[in-house]
């Protein structure tokens, strides 16, 4: 997909669009599947992007699914994936919850003691389920996207082991897999073998133990000089200790790993139309048709996207602080050198398909945008933007 296309596609559908480029996608998901042994599973971790075609795509090249809410796994269903495809590993729901999950007969990850001994209590051994362990490992480009150091919610930590046994041993509990996630963004390939030899030794106490799940956290570069996790180097890595393990012990599982951003960022590009060039004493200001509502990332994360100025590639570069149109400090980019952008030029968001439409709200009553998918070639509408009734959908007037 050319910068052209996406200036025809501004042109077509208007702004602010997400656009998702399917070969990406496919791409992306090739190097993991030719750098890891054959045995190893891949679970799209669908709350990064989860537009039914994007779905749909990913089920067709083959992928499995992460599921973190019911919601998310009825639109797993809905998309094609058969129910032992999917995994659903919730946080700080009840157990109807699970339940729910129970009647759509997927696979299900427990992640708190209490659930745990609920569960048990209930359903003993008749419905075989994971753990989701927290191996106290800090790792991820943010401490808010780290989620496996000792201070974290999700998990149950590797200190209640005990307790876990004696769960097991008086409800006669199944624990079929185990599973962890230490963060996102992670560059050190090492945390994840260390994370794997936490879960070689945890595997001692769990007999029936068929899946480790390795969850993700595969990065992906933002800015100019960053890498890419080396998947090709991990995959090997990985082998070779399952391996190793095997002749040790003499026991084989499937490895299972979760990538949603390492998946669909790149796939994605967010387009908006500079509104308004605005110079104070210090700083010039592009203002565009979008904000936090559209993308948060960067106002919640820190994180960098690269924008440039599709309209004008070949302009003199001047330093400008990008903005967006709420009612709150929404600033996308601070001094960001760019391309000279004038009203009514088209500005790229590289990098934005992972936790950008997924996470945009209507804030300031403002309406979501539109999705495209570029397929084959040609670009699809598969999010209309949304309209003004759509804000009193929902709403019920009394007065």
């Amino acid at each position: 997909m050319t910068n052209q296309d996406l200036l025809q596609i501004a042109e077509e559908f208007g702004t602010p669009v997400y656009v998702y480029d399917a070969d990406s996608i496919k791409s992306q998901y090739e190097k993991l599947t030719t750098s890891f042994a054959e045995s190893t599973k891949f679970f799209y971790a669908c709350k990064s992007l989860t537009n039914i075609n994007i779905l749909k795509y990913v089920e067709k090249l083959g992928a499995n699914l992460d599921c973190v809410s019911i919601n998310e796994v009825k639109l797993g269903l809905k998309a094609g994936f058969s129910a032992e495809r999917i995994l659903f590993t919730p946080n700080c729901v009840d157990l109807a919850e699970i339940e729910e999950a129970m009647a759509l007969n997927v696979h299900i990850n427990i992640d708190n003691i209490s659930i745990l001994e609920q569960f048990g209590t209930k359903y003993g051994d008749s419905y075989p389920v994971f753990l989701r362990i927290n191996p106290h490992i800090f790792a991820g480009g943010n401490y808010k996207i780290s989620t496996g150091h000792i201070d974290s919610k999700f998990g149950i930590s590797i200190h209640q082991m005990r307790h876990i046994e004696r769960v097991m041993k008086s409800t006669n509990l199944n624990i079929e897999g185990l599973h962890m996630h230490t963060g996102s963004e992670i560059k050190d390939p090492e945390v994840f073998l260390q994370g794997l030899e936490i879960m070689f030794e945890l595997s001692e106490s769990f007999p029936n133990l068929k899946y480790i799940d390795m969850g993700s956290g595969f990065k992906v570069p933002y800015q100019k000089g960053e890498l890419e996790t080396d998947v090709k180097a991990l995959g090997k890595k990985v082998e070779k200790a399952v391996a190793q393990f095997k002749k040790e012990t003499g026991k084989e599982f499937e490895l299972w790993f979760e990538p949603g951003k390492y998946l669909v960022s790149k796939s994605g590009h967010f387009l908006v139309k500079s509104n308004v060039i605005k110079q104070t004493t210090a700083t010039v200001f592009v203002g565009v048709n979008s904000g936090f509502n559209h993308l948060i990332r960067p106002m919640f994360y820190d994180s960098y996207h690269v924008i440039e100025n599709l309209t004008n590639p070949k302009g003199t570069e001047r330093i400008y602080t990008v903005v967006g149109n709420i009612c709150e400090t929404d600033t996308f980019a601070w001094d960001r050198k760019l391309h000279e952008v004038r009203e009514g030029d088209i500005l790229v968001f590289r990098n934005a398909g992972a936790y950008g439409f997924e996470m945009s709200s209507n804030f300031n009553s403002r309406l979501k945008p539109a999705e495209v998918l570029f397929l084959d070639g040609k670009a699809h509408l598969i999010r209309k933007r949304e309209e003004f009734d759509d804000l009193l959908k929902n709403q019920i007037e009394v007065l």
